[in-house]
């Protein structure tokens, strides 16, 4: 099984040095910064925010990092404590040292860092990937979760050639000339490239070789054990999945669970409607958790 890691010392070089200048301008406020030990590897995690037993915690999607919520962290930590994490395997900070094999090893890793933390309860928020993994850590380890707030999460279907199409268009028109990019934006439905500095990141990302697996769909008995609290943003046009028969499925096996479909958003959700997630976010992270 292979680790996340670039190709050579100057590809990773690059990318830390692109890294580190983007989180100066996309973060300049106040932070924690943790390298938190666990089995799979160091985690880096950014902690800002008050105190709190019940922190918001930022997992961000495939070829990502917790930069991809500079937007949200104000105003989520104005009243919360907030940790956004480089997920391990991914390009960011952490440094993977140990294959996460599957769903089940994702959960592990993620359970190792909350413990680490003394996260006693979290409200987990996933985009995409990050939702997979947030839902993975529910199944397996029940006990630490507050409430769910899943961002097109992936895991309901197997990524097509919509979706590939969706990101290898969205990669190029991100190296586009900045005022070519609104347009390209609306051609191809991926607001993300709008975000100048995380492009420019992202950029120096492309000899990286991710160290996750596959976000394989969920079965039926593994949605049936999700019993937290939970809120599923769906863009109606995303590249990734059906929403409508992806809110359908879910109605019939966790139907207590909150099913959003957003209008006119894909599955870029969290750049194309930002002030709507970041509100559902803040009411999930606000209700108490059903005993």
């Amino acid at each position: 099984m292979k680790l996340g890691a670039f190709k050579d010392a100057r590809s990773r070089d690059r990318f830390h040095t692109a890294y580190e200048q983007t989180l100066a301008e996309l973060w300049p406020g106040a932070r924690e910064t943790l390298d938190v030990p666990t089995a799979f590897g160091t985690t880096r995690a950014y902690r800002a925010g008050p105190p709190g037993d019940r922190p918001i915690v930022l997992l961000s999607g495939a070829g990502g990092n917790a930069l991809m919520w500079h937007r949200y962290i104000d105003a989520l930590s104005r009243r919360h404590q907030v940790i956004a994490v480089d997920t391990v395997g991914e390009p960011g900070a952490s440094v993977q040292t140990a294959p996460i094999g599957d769903g089940r090893d994702g959960a592990a890793w993620l359970e190792e860092l909350l413990s680490a933390l003394e996260v006693a309860e979290a409200h987990l928020v996933g985009c995409s990937y990050g939702g997979w993994l947030a839902l993975q850590h529910q199944i397996h380890h029940p006990g630490r979760t507050a409430s769910l707030t899943l961002v097109d999460p992936a895991g309901f279907a197997d990524p097509g050639w919509r979706f590939f199409t969706w990101a290898i268009g969205g990669g190029l028109a991100g190296t586009a000339p900045r005022p070519l990019r609104p347009f390209l934006a609306r051609l191809v439905a991926n607001s993300t490239i709008l975000e100048t500095e995380l492009m420019r990141m992202m950029r120096s990302t492309m000899s990286f070789r991710r160290g996750l697996p596959p976000a394989q769909v969920f079965t039926d008995e593994e949605l049936r054990r999700v019993h937290a609290p939970s809120l599923f943003l769906l863009g109606a046009r995303s590249a990734l999945h059906d929403s409508r028969r992806v809110a359908d499925r879910l109605a019939q096996l966790i139907p207590a669970a909150r099913v959003e479909i957003v209008p006119g958003a894909g599955h870029a959700l969290p750049t194309d409607r930002p002030e709507l997630v970041t509100d559902r976010i803040l009411k999930m992270a606000g209700q108490q958790k059903t005993p």
